[in-house]
């Protein structure tokens, strides 16, 4: 379900007016995420980190009310919820998206999840069969311990989806760090926001 925003009441309107002009309207941070107790907990339970991780962010995202705005036809509309929309590697070097759903209990959203990447492992399709625009676009670089990060974007592509990366864990006198990339439509949200994700996240990361 979603509910259109009456520009009129909203409180981003110019913010929305001014970036949705832009060729560019995205801009991105980059963090470190403290996941020592998340990589623990993610062992102990015999579950993939990467499952791990990401429903977190998933429900730190669903709690930030700014990352459920959409645009769709130049018009905002805020949705119930988003869902995931993740790069799945395949063991030939390729990846495809897949698609999972939020669910509120973690271990539904496990399952389904597990589910998913298989079937995205064993296709050669790149996009998948289900999506929608209340997704948000996750990708995971497990070999690489980014500072920064930019994404391949066709700017002739309606876009306001965020876009969420996860790179290599890394070790430093014992806590475990993994960088985090958050690019989101200026128009739909400030640093501000996105300060708000991270801490959240980091929160649930912390059990």
């Amino acid at each position: 379900m979603k509910k259109l925003i009456d520009p009129e009441q909203w409180e981003r309107k110019a913010h929305f007016q001014l970036f949705s002009r832009f060729d560019e309207p995205f801009f991105g941070v980059t963090v470190k995420i403290d996941c020592t107790k998340a990589y623990e907990a993610a062992k102990q339970k015999g579950r993939s980190f990467f499952l791990y991780y990401l429903y977190r962010a998933l429900v730190a995202a669903n709690e930030t009310e700014n990352f459920r705005y959409r645009i769709i036809d130049n018009q905002v509309y805020l949705f119930d919820h988003v869902h995931a929309s993740p790069t799945i590697n395949r063991p030939n070097g390729t990846f495809g998206f897949g698609y999972m759903d939020y669910k509120p209990d973690e271990d539904d959203f496990y399952a389904a999840a597990l589910k998913e990447i298989e079937r995205v492992q064993k296709s050669t399709d790149l996009m998948p069969a289900v999506s929608g625009e209340n997704v948000i676009h996750f990708s995971a670089l497990p070999w690489i311990d980014f500072s920064s990060l930019s994404h391949a974007r066709n700017f002739a592509f309606p876009d306001s989806s965020p876009k969420i990366s996860f790179g290599k864990v890394t070790e430093h006198e014992g806590v475990k760090f993994m960088p985090v990339s958050v690019h989101a439509h200026h128009g739909l949200m400030d640093g501000y926001h996105v300060g708000i994700f991270i801490s959240r996240f980091q929160e649930l990361m912390n059990g």
